[in-house]
């Protein structure tokens, strides 16, 4: 998609629809509670009042995503405009921006509308101008994205091709960079999307490995894929127990950015879980919704997404990411429900359900990162029903040993979109992890799983700043939206990109 800044007047702008925004008040009397952008008012002068009497006669209200069309008749050279609301005007910020892009081009993609031009930058707001930008080139991108490799026919060539940004200076240094960083940020997020929404005939973790490393190449980062006899050569009992139901070889991808390569700082961990497909081993998941676990790769493709990012963005901060990648299958040489695996840091696991794999992968990669001195370690995973129970589908669970660490992470969160909540990690819940016969227990069972979960991963991240973050609930859309189409959301590459960018020396 080829994206562009315009000064033009936007009578002038060419183009198949111009965007304009409008804001919820209950301040405003005479049009209803709608306030018309300064881009909209323009649009409304020349139109002859349209916007203003739509809006007064209640056929618009200003809500977040809903839009109405108005065709120009040759008043404007654009073919037509389309008003999207922005939401109320006490809760406005850089996600109404980035949601109402979103909203607006993916309608206008299915109606073939080619060239588009987005005029939803704002006065008297608490949004600045680079944000505004960035958040609506970042909609456009997220908006539009679809994934139709696999369809016989396409909607005919329907796509938008060409938007362009309206603002009141044209190819100023800040916009562009402004620009430049949503369109990397969004490319990133989707290319999350296309690895999770792949199916796991196709993504296999030998397939996961090779696309890591394409891109890896694309973008400048170093990456060693280890193989099998490596990980028995490291003591990842935890993987190489996980994998051993599968007739799928597990890998282990490490990618790594220097962005201060003086530094004596080696950097944070991004450790992500790449179950490939999780049938739930031998403690066989039902077979609804069975087909939705080629999603369990989703914690993966979202550090993979991120290096990406960070590899275009180059903050100045040392990166390794850390995936270990395989299939959870039954099979006559899976692992099983009574079984003992050592982990790479010497610590034993006792198994009690094989469908809780996800722990066993992510604790020899945190056991690598902390052998290797990396800190902080942020990991990533699909990780339990229970979160999803707790959370839903809106906010991703946030475990952490680090207080700082966390606020760093909601914040960069409310920066790209994205929502954690913090969950608590007291001691207490640790007894529910405790083995009689082995250093800990594989699950502590149905009261507090989430929070199980992480206390299991703690037991692996030795002295490090750590944070651990649960999208089962966020990383898979079961319905298209609006802003998105039906299945990954891409959920946390942005903010772990943000939280990069942050940390820069």
């Amino acid at each position: 998609m080829d994206l562009q800044i315009t000064d033009k007047a936007l009578k002038e702008v060419a183009c198949d629809a111009l965007v304009v925004g409008a804001i919820r008040s209950k301040a405003e009397q005479n049009t209803n509670g709608v306030v018309l952008s300064k881009a909209a008012k323009e649009v409304d002068a020349v139109l002859g009042g349209l916007l203003s009497e739509i809006c007064s006669g209640g056929e618009f209200r200003g809500s977040l995503g809903e839009m109405t069309t108005i065709y120009t008749m040759g008043k404007l050279t654009a073919k037509r405009v389309i008003v999207v609301g922005l939401g109320p005007q006490d809760t406005l910020n850089v996600q109404s921006l980035r949601r109402a892009s979103a909203i607006a081009t993916r309608n206008l993609q299915q109606t073939g509308a080619q060239q588009v031009a987005l005029a939803l930058f704002l006065d008297d707001v608490p949004v600045e101008e680079e944000l505004a930008a960035q958040a609506q080139v970042e909609g456009a991108l997220l908006g539009t994205y679809a994934f139709k490799k696999y369809l016989h026919s396409d909607d005919n060539g329907r796509g938008i091709t060409q938007v362009w940004l309206v603002a009141a200076k044209a190819s100023t240094a800040s916009l562009e960079q402004a620009m430049h960083k949503g369109s990397v940020l969004a490319e990133a997020t989707n290319f999350a999307r296309d690895l999770v929404n792949e199916p796991p005939n196709v993504l296999t973790p030998t397939e996961l490995a090779n696309r890591a490393s394409a891109m890896a190449k694309q973008f400048g980062l170093a990456c060693e894929i280890l193989e099998r006899a490596q990980m028995q050569e490291l003591g990842m009992g935890g993987l190489l127990g996980v994998s051993q139901g599968s007739a799928e070889p597990p890998k282990f991808i490490i990618l790594r950015y220097q962005g201060a390569s003086k530094s004596a700082d080696k950097g944070m961990a991004l450790v992500g879980k790449g179950i490939t497909f999780d049938s739930g081993g031998i403690s066989l998941k039902p077979a609804e919704r069975m087909d939705e676990m080629k999603g369990d790769m989703a914690g993966a493709a979202a550090v993979i997404g991120a290096m990406q990012a960070i590899a275009s963005l180059k903050p100045a901060v040392n990166v390794t990411a850390l995936i270990p990648t395989t299939e959870n299958m039954p099979s006559g040489t899976a692992y099983h429900p009574g079984d003992i695996l050592r982990i790479m840091n010497g610590k034993t696991i006792e198994i009690v359900n094989t469908d809780a794999e996800g722990r066993l992968v992510l604790a020899d990669a945190l056991s690598y990162a902390s052998r290797e001195g990396l800190s902080p370690m942020i990991d990533v995973a699909t990780l339990t029903g229970a979160v999803v129970v707790a959370l839903g589908n809106t906010s991703a669970g946030l475990f952490s040993n680090d207080t700082e660490l966390s606020d760093e992470i909601i914040a960069a969160g409310t920066v790209a979109g994205e929502k954690f909540w913090p969950m608590p990690m007291d001691a207490e819940y640790g007894e529910q992890v405790k083995s009689d016969i082995a250093d800990v227990k594989q699950t502590g069972g149905r009261a507090a799983g989430s929070v199980t979960a992480a206390k299991i991963l703690e037991h692996f991240v030795g002295d490090a700043k750590w944070a651990h973050l649960d999208i089962a609930g966020t990383s898979y859309v079961d319905s298209k939206k609006p802003y998105q189409e039906k299945g990954a959301t891409g959920m946390a590459v942005r903010t772990l990109a943000e939280l990069a960018m942050r940390r820069k020396k």
